[in-house]
């Protein structure tokens, strides 16, 4: 049959919830990844990285139901709990690694949020990011008023409702980056009760680490040095972000033919434009729909949420043709 479709599945943190020092952060459960690694190997076929290539590069069928598993930031629990069981499985997991986390070990912006929204009260959380705006702004930063800001952020998305957007979207974007910083790590020193240091020497993956999924047939691949909002950035920020995710990434892809996962989704021409130049051959999104292979723009791919498949729902059904 003349299949070009795949299902790309996201997963960010993958580990035993009940038992971590988090639970409230939103993981995937490794006793629900088991399950749905068993739906897949009941009702799927799950596909490597080179096999889209090939589809792309040959014009190479795929396999019916097939799905590609991708796994964002570079999380120690993927490489802990993901891994044996992806091994056990036969399946092979694309890693999307930020340079910055095996390189300096600074903790990224994007986990700074994830961690103060695991450990504060999320009414209490908005009420404080409210007063610090009201405090910082007009000195030194300027950025309009809070129920401006707050009429326009506080939406209901997908998996989260409108007060953690809000958080979300205020200190990942919204607000300038020196006072983003900021805030959030007067925010995690509140709420979380380890340092940021600490917490990023237990996050993320050694390159000892790395190097062991490569060697074990898993796929690597780029997901920004700083993880930024590429696409608002300056065209020479973004060039220079990229440049040097590359470099730190460099024993772990083929400079010639990469893949790149863009960090919160979001891109612009200047980026899609920039990657080619440098040899990126396929590109991740976060929009949400089974990806068409002759149709798609190969740098534009759509991805679907391990929340859309068995066993926590079955929405993947809706995309299904």
């Amino acid at each position: 049959m003349n299949n070009k479709n795949v299902s790309i599945v996201m997963y960010h943190y993958t580990r035993d919830l009940r038992h971590s020092r988090y639970p409230e952060i939103k993981g995937y459960d490794i006793k629900l990844f088991r399950k749905q690694m068993e739906f897949f190997k009941t009702n799927c076929n799950v596909v490597q990285m080179e096999e889209i290539m090939e589809a792309i590069n040959c014009g190479e069928n795929l396999p019916e139901n097939a799905v590609l598993l991708t796994f964002d930031d570079g999380y120690i629990d993927n490489f802990t709990f993901a891994f044996p069981i992806l091994e056990e499985f036969g399946f092979q997991g694309s890693f999307f690694i930020p340079g910055k986390t095996f390189t300096t070990h600074q903790l990224l912006d994007v986990n700074k949020i994830h961690y103060i929204l695991a450990s504060a009260d999320i009414k209490k959380l908005v009420v404080d990011i409210k007063k610090k705006m009201d405090f910082y702004r007009g000195s030194e930063f300027d950025y309009p008023s809070t129920a401006e800001l707050w009429n326009q952020y506080a939406v209901d998305g997908r998996f989260d409702d409108k007060n953690t957007i809000f958080v979300k979207r205020i200190l990942q974007t919204v607000l300038p980056e020196k006072l983003r910083n900021q805030i959030s790590s007067d925010l995690f020193e509140k709420y979380v009760g380890v340092t940021e240091e600490q917490l990023a020497y237990e996050l993320y993956m050694t390159p000892e680490q790395i190097r062991t999924l490569k060697k074990h047939g898993m796929y690597i691949g780029i997901h920004g040095y700083d993880h930024y909002w590429l696409g608002n950035l300056s065209k020479e920020k973004m060039q220079e972000d990229i440049t040097k995710a590359l470099d730190v990434m460099d024993e772990f892809i083929d400079r010639k033919e990469w893949v790149m996962n863009y960090p919160y989704g979001n891109f612009n021409s200047d980026v899609l434009e920039f990657i080619e130049k440098e040899g990126a051959c396929i590109g991740l999104t976060t929009e949400v729909r089974i990806a068409e292979i002759r149709k798609d723009p190969v740098l534009q791919l759509p991805r679907l949420d391990c929340n859309d498949f068995p066993p926590k729902s079955e929405n993947y059904k809706k995309w299904r043709k």
